[in-house]
């Protein structure tokens, strides 16, 4: 067994006595991670607990990756202050389509011990009413009512609905009706996790392993979210992603090879060192940036972005291939960036061009409802660039 299979990248094993047991007796384990569909992308943030379960495949664990289409159209109010929109079927299923695809980056979903993708509306779909009140008895008000975020609402006089109540005990049955030995999750979803280890200890009394993995902040040390903008997609565009590590909060250089990437611990510490004695940060995060780009593409891609990186902000210069986007007359530069893929909302444009984010030539647009012609290079940002011809 690898040394660091339950050490890296992992917060807390609940319990890590019972899994070290099942590993050395060869048990043929059944793990799966559920995974929210409120967005459509993946990012680095889910890297982590995707790494685990790919090394688990290597073991031969039958691997299951939950998607939660059902419990997404509750809203999961972790961390939450106020309750969330839920979702439409059609919106998850559609946010859904393509994470395999992005997944398959860590786990198989062909050859020999194939991961299965399983959706949990197959069963809670098919809850009576009666099943249930039955399930809800098994969890006390109080239990629920201790969580951080329903505390906080209370003391703000926010309201809490009954539905959010039943999230942690729908989540929970998950591990029942995949009759799972392990689950794996981020920190933010150790309460959720711990309903499925209470659930099969008193359904089935089955031992439930629950493992949490440490959250992986956003680029600016903050939450890593879409709103944000502050994420690292699993299939960016490989300069994009470069640039995006570079970008990186120093503090955070660490915690990235540790968790983003498969750089051996004797070289993570080597950096470590190197940065305490003085080594410019910039030259560590270069390494990973090339790291993170070279496994979410490959090597080339990662020494191309790196010398285009170098080239664009060292040199001042511009990308070698800039993409095109072929326009008659003039367009509104909102219409063109949304069109040809750049933004991907013309509220985002709107947004970006208030905040000075947004170069037409080389010159800042302050005009939202600003039109462009050919020939024209914007820039959006620092890093995303578009030649109109």
């Amino acid at each position: 067994m690898n040394n660091e299979l339950l050490i890296r990248g992992i917060e807390e094993i609940y319990t890590k006595k019972e899994l070290e047991t099942w590993l050395k007796e060869g048990k043929s384990l059944r793990i799966y991670l559920g995974v929210d569909p409120s967005g459509d992308i993946l990012h680095l943030g889910h890297s982590v607990p995707l790494r685990k379960l790919r090394d688990f495949q290597r073991l031969g664990a039958k691997i299951i990756f939950l998607i939660g289409d059902f419990t997404g159209m509750i809203g999961d109010p972790t961390d939450k202050l106020a309750v969330r929109k839920p979702l439409t079927r059609e919106q998850v299923i559609e946010n859904a389509k393509n994470y395999k695809r992005q997944a398959s980056k860590f786990i198989n979903f062909d050859g020999k011990n194939p991961a299965e993708i399983r959706y949990n509306s197959e069963w809670l779909d098919k809850l009576s009413f009666k099943d249930i009140i039955e399930l809800a008895a098994n969890f006390t008000v109080q239990q629920l009512l201790v969580r951080d975020m329903f505390e906080k609402r209370i003391a703000e006089e926010k309201p809490i609905h009954l539905h959010e109540f039943l999230y942690p005990l729908m989540q929970g049955y998950d591990a029942v009706a995949l009759d799972a030995d392990v689950q794996i999750g981020g920190t933010d979803q150790t309460f959720n996790m711990l309903a499925g280890r209470q659930l099969m200890r008193q359904l089935k009394d089955r031992t439930h392993v629950v493992i949490t993995v440490p959250l992986l902040e956003g680029n600016d040390g903050r939450k890593a979210g879409k709103s944000l903008n502050n994420y690292i997609g699993l299939e960016e565009e490989s300069f994009e992603m470069y640039g995006k590590v570079m970008s990186l909060k120093d503090e955070l250089i660490i915690k990235y090879f540790v968790l983003a990437t498969d750089v051996s611990s004797a070289d993570i510490k080597k950096y470590e060192a190197d940065l305490e004695l003085g080594v410019n940060p910039r030259d560590i995060k270069a390494k990973l940036a090339f790291e993170v780009v070279k496994e979410m593409h490959n090597e080339k891609a990662a020494q191309d972005a790196a010398e285009e990186f170098d080239k664009v902000f060292k040199e001042k210069g511009k990308p070698t291939d800039i993409p095109e986007f072929k326009i008659e007359g003039q367009i509104k530069l909102v219409d063109v960036l949304v069109d040809a893929v750049v933004v991907p909302s013309k509220s985002e444009v709107r947004r970006l061009i208030s905040q000075g984010g947004v170069k037409v030539n080389d010159i800042v647009v302050k005009d939202t409802e600003a039109l462009v012609d050919a020939p024209s290079i914007i820039q959006v940002g620092k890093r995303r660039f578009l030649k109109v011809v």
